[in-house]
Formats: C-alpha cells, sequence, structure tokens
C-alpha cells in the first residue's frame, strides 16, 4: 500500500476512534503524500460511518443488558447536565 493510501486509511481511522491529535497528524501526512481534498473528506466521512455504526451497535447492545427503562432513559437531565451531559 502506498504512503497516500495509507495515510487515507489512518484518517478514516482516526475519525472512528475520535482522536483528534491523530486526525491532525495524518491530515498533513496525507497532504504531504499528495492525498487531494476529496479523497480526505471521503476518509472522514467513511470514518464517520464505521463511528455511527459501532456507537448504534454498542447502544443496541446495553439495552439488551439492561433493559428496556435504560433504552428510554435520557442520556442528560438537560439544563441541569454539566460537562459532556453524561450525567
Amino acid at each position: 500500500m502506498d504512503t497516500r493510501t495509507e495515510e487515507l486509511v489512518a484518517i478514516g481511522a482516526a475519525v472512528t476512534a475520535n482522536c483528534v491529535p491523530c486526525l491532525r497528524h495524518h491530515l498533513g501526512k496525507a497532504r504531504e503524500a499528495g492525498a487531494e481534498e476529496p479523497e480526505i473528506r471521503s476518509a472522514v466521512r467513511v470514518g464517520r460511518l464505521v463511528r455511527k455504526g459501532a456507537a448504534s451497535a454498542w447502544d443496541k447492545e446495553a439495552a439488551a443488558l439492561l433493559g428496556p427503562a435504560e433504552a428510554a432513559a435520557p442520556a442528560s437531565q438537560g439544563e441541569n447536565a454539566k460537562g459532556c451531559g453524561c450525567s
């Protein structure tokens, strides 16, 4: 696999892993290797799709393990939520 392709794969992986420093690093390396903006945007799009699919699978697994009450519970308390809203 050539360097350009490796860096595009790394961009998608960084997006999937929510790794901002990784994304910054590999964006620069991909551009240095000759990747064009449409290719980079496509790699980001694929990473988002994979991340979305993985999150959906986790949500389904949590609902199955914890039962229907957990599946229906709100993720945050609206205006009272602090930080990221997970508590």
